[in-house]
């Protein structure tokens, strides 16, 4: 089939290629600018980069604004393949192909669509995610299923973890969804829109520490909001600090939430939690932390004495 790709960093750098290593003809791709936003600068593989080495024409946008409709039919695609496209699709685009637009979202729909999926999955303690590839109607990730590939979260996984484990179903799920179609195939799964979840872009504000969270949920937050994404954070003493690595405490700590309290091992537990004053709660037993400036320093290390609080803002 004659394929159009809408896609950008690397999840569509990914099937860039395995599109490219199919039967398929990939006549134009459509892709989006380097962008400065710090989530758009991780996982920055070059689209357009790839489509230029294969002699593919190229058409950077932000989003798919009529002057685009041109270049589409003359690309004369039997389908359209998006994936991680960060704008809006209007109708006239992705019903342009005869045989439809396939999107592939990186998550379990109809839960988590929209952006971030892996992130907010993670801090929401699923215990699977995974990949869908729907077909696009005009509610976005709304579309009926046509084949959807999940993979367990593991008890010590990080959102990196969870990027390159997902990132390995893109070709193939986008592969063998094209071979669906292309056999004729529409008998595909609606999504029940009584489960559906929709999320924002991550900010600066999501990744702020708010002590009244369980151990356990600020432990997922940290490991979401890992390396090389924006660390999650909170103030000592007016300046930023952020946590690198934790865990949820080996014992129960009462009290105060943001208390820096005790040291257990190589950490240094905080209090947590909103009911920490009841004595029936673990603290976050953080391990490593890193300066404004870059510096990177073990909690025992960083954290000379305990007492003091660790806040919200400075």
């Amino acid at each position: 089939m004659r394929v159009v790709m809408f896609g950008y960093q690397t999840w569509g750098h990914r099937t860039l290629q395995a599109l490219l290593d199919s039967e398929h003809e990939v006549t134009l791709v459509v892709t989006h600018p380097k962008s400065d936003h710090a989530y758009e600068r991780i996982w920055s593989d070059s689209v357009a980069d790839l489509a230029a080495e294969h002699g593919i024409p190229v058409e950077t946008r932000d989003r798919p604004d009529d002057d685009l409709l041109l270049p589409l039919k003359e690309a004369a695609p039997d389908v359209i393949v998006a994936t991680n496209w960060r704008t809006w699709i209007p109708p006239q685009v992705f019903d342009l192909p005869r045989l439809g637009t396939l999107n592939v979202h990186d998550s379990l729909l109809p839960k988590y669509a929209g952006f971030s999926p892996l992130i907010w999955a993670l801090i929401n303690g699923e215990r699977e995610v995974g990949v869908t590839a729907h077909m696009m109607d005009g509610e976005l990730d709304a579309g009926d299923i046509v084949l959807q590939r999940s993979v367990p979260v593991g008890p010590r996984d990080t959102t990196a973890d969870l990027f390159h484990k997902t990132l390995d179903l893109f070709g193939p799920i986008t592969v063998d969804g094209l071979a669906l179609i292309e056999s004729g195939g529409t008998e595909w799964t609606p999504q029940d829109r009584s489960q559906a979840s929709f999320f924002h872009k991550r900010s600066d504000e999501d990744n702020r520490i708010d002590w009244t969270w369980t151990a356990e949920e600020l432990d997922r937050l940290i490991r979401a909001q890992c390396d090389p994404y924006p660390n999650a954070f909170t103030f000592h003493k007016g300046q930023r600090l952020r946590i690198v690595a934790a865990r949820v405490s080996q014992g129960i700590y009462g009290g105060t939430p943001g208390r820096i309290f005790y040291r257990e091992d190589d950490a240094v537990v905080i209090v947590a939690g909103a009911e920490a004053r009841r004595g029936t709660s673990h603290g976050l037993a953080v391990e490593r932390v890193r300066l404004d400036d870059g510096t990177e320093l073990g909690a025992t290390e960083y954290f000379r004495s305990m007492g003091g609080y660790l806040t919200r803002h400075p």
